[in-house]
């Protein structure tokens, strides 16, 4: 964005989750502290029958449709200009999920997101954040849904490694029996379908060690409430394992009927409070935790404080979503055992050249953090096979998660690292050929990039310490200083430095400083 914005600052945000939408518009006095202006939950269940049938019932889109003309009528009451809408689960992964998505836009104006796993972790982070103290600890967070479980390990700078389980509870319902009238039985299937959830040994190996367990979610917060776990004078809320062992035992003897005649609960929350209870007690007891931090606050709260630096800090929040995406691609990185310098080490040659060449790509901050991620897992691909590796990069790219990235984004990262080496960019290849030709310009103009980054540590030693660009007689310069003999490294180059030549139209031409032991070439 250009510009900043100042306070106070009015903006909104649609949450369009699988059990219900929200909408909450709020004044932000400062970046983290607000005045809420009007907050609304309209139970419509997109979530129902969408996970067995793949598809959004027809009455479920009109509801939502209907639910997001009111909150059109909300934003121009309250003259909000700045808002971000997301659609989680029940929406990206139903067929016609792209068809509500239009109908919104056509319907009531406003632009819906389809947001990843990955990035409502990061949104719940960037909400959990205003009210806990993270500090540099590392906490096991969960954000349980209708339709997913977000587990993350996530610290003050942000989250680091993420897995999204569908394991949502309108999905365990409806795929274990919503209609079950005995709830003890249904408390034993729900118990033996979230042992299926692991965590892998090196998440709890890890150093620092897990500082505590906190978890998100409009039922988590229902469950402290019942357990009369009180919000201390930040909003959150403690709740003791045991305790909720103990609510896990009062809900599976009470039918849903009685839930709602003795507590007040919705029918929309009665029905999933005993998975959810379920959930949520697995996880805590994978992180090895006996008290449960309940922030009280959720995706919608962080689309809220996300927008609202981007608006007022646009440039901090760019590199803050930078660092946040190569934090979460090296976590990627170490599941598969890759040379982890190396990665590290390429993507910052990477983004030193990008940044220098920007007269030349003229690409923004989404093009570099896509390139960081790229370049930090290029060579993830070996953890399958050296041979073709570049194509076992692009597939495990394709299908993780990474922090910091939407839907259509990430496979432009997995395309990026893909041509670190060998073919070039061809429209019969694999995900590229699906690509707008706006896009297949930034992947085009990012492998070249990370090819020369590559190059410049083709022994995976960092010996290259620094390049500086500049634009030459019909030429583009990189000067590289390191340490010792580099001559590998512009045999590499030379080699390597054929894409962006194509892609550019200009060739690029090593030099290398007096100082890194090798000859200047003239």
């Amino acid at each position: 964005m250009v510009g900043t914005a100042d306070f106070p600052l009015t903006v909104a945000a649609i949450d369009v989750g699988t059990n219900a939408i929200r909408f909450v518009a709020a004044e932000f006095v400062d970046r983290t502290h607000w005045i809420q202006k009007e907050s609304v939950r309209i139970p419509v269940r997109l979530g129902h029958q969408a996970f067995l049938t793949g598809r959004l019932a027809e009455d479920a889109m009109a509801g939502a449709v209907e639910a997001m003309a009111t909150f059109r009528r909300s934003l121009d009451t309250h003259g909000v200009v700045e808002y971000r809408a997301v659609a989680t689960s029940a929406v990206r992964e139903s067929r016609n999920g792209g068809d509500l998505v239009e109908r919104i836009r056509a319907e009531t104006g406003i632009r819906l997101e389809t947001i990843t796993g990955s990035e409502e972790a990061r949104l719940t982070w960037v909400a959990a954040s205003t009210r806990v103290s993270m500090d540099h600890h590392r906490w096991m967070m969960a954000d349980l849904g209708g339709g997913s479980l977000e587990i993350s390990t996530a610290s003050s700078e942000g989250v680091e490694w993420i897995e999204s389980h569908t394991m949502g509870t309108v999905r365990v319902l409806e795929e274990l029996g919503a209609e079950a009238e005995d709830q003890e039985a249904l408390r034993e299937l729900v118990v033996e379908y979230a042992a299926r959830l692991r965590l892998p040994d090196w998440i709890l190996e890890e150093k620092p060690p897990l500082n505590g367990f906190m978890a998100t979610g409009g039922n988590i917060e229902a469950l402290a409430e019942l357990a009369g776990c009180d919000p201390d004078g930040k909003g959150v809320a403690r709740l003791p394992v045991p305790k909720l062992e103990k609510w896990i035992d009062r809900l599976a003897r009470i039918s849903v009927e009685e839930r709602i005649e003795r507590f007040g609960f919705r029918q929309d929350r009665a029905d999933v409070l005993l998975p959810a209870a379920i959930l949520y007690h697995r996880v805590a007891q994978l992180a090895g935790a006996e008290t449960i931090l309940v922030p009280n606050l959720g995706v919608k709260e962080g689309v809220l404080v996300d927008l609202v630096d981007d608006l007022v800090r646009p440039q901090v929040h760019a590199s803050r979503r930078g660092e946040e995406a190569l934090r979460g691609a090296l976590a990627l990185g170490r599941r598969f055992q890759f040379d982890e310098a190396h990665g590290d080490h390429v993507a910052h040659l990477a983004l030193s050249l990008f940044d220098q060449l920007v007269p030349l790509h003229g690409l923004g901050e989404v093009e570099r953090r896509i390139l960081a991620s790229a370049a930090a897992l290029h060579d993830i691909g070996q953890f399958l096979s050296h041979r073709k590796h570049h194509k076992h990069s692009l597939y495990i790219i394709k299908n993780s998660e990474l922090p910091g990235f939407s839907r259509s984004e990430v496979p432009l990262v997995a395309l990026v690292a893909r041509y670190h080496r060998r073919a070039e960019p061809k429209d019969s290849h694999y995900l590229y050929e699906d690509l707008s030709r706006e896009d297949r310009n930034r992947v085009g103009r990012l492998g070249a990039i990370l090819r020369l980054a590559d190059a410049l540590d083709r022994e995976h030693l960092q010996r290259v310490t620094s390049v500086e660009v500049r634009e030459g007689d019909g030429d583009w310069v990189v000067e590289a200083r390191g340490r010792g003999d580099l001559r590998l490294e512009r045999w590499a180059f030379d080699k390597k430095s054929g894409m962006f030549e194509t892609i550019f139209g200009v060739p690029a031409r090593l030099e290398l400083s007096a100082e890194s032991g090798a000859l200047r070439r003239g």
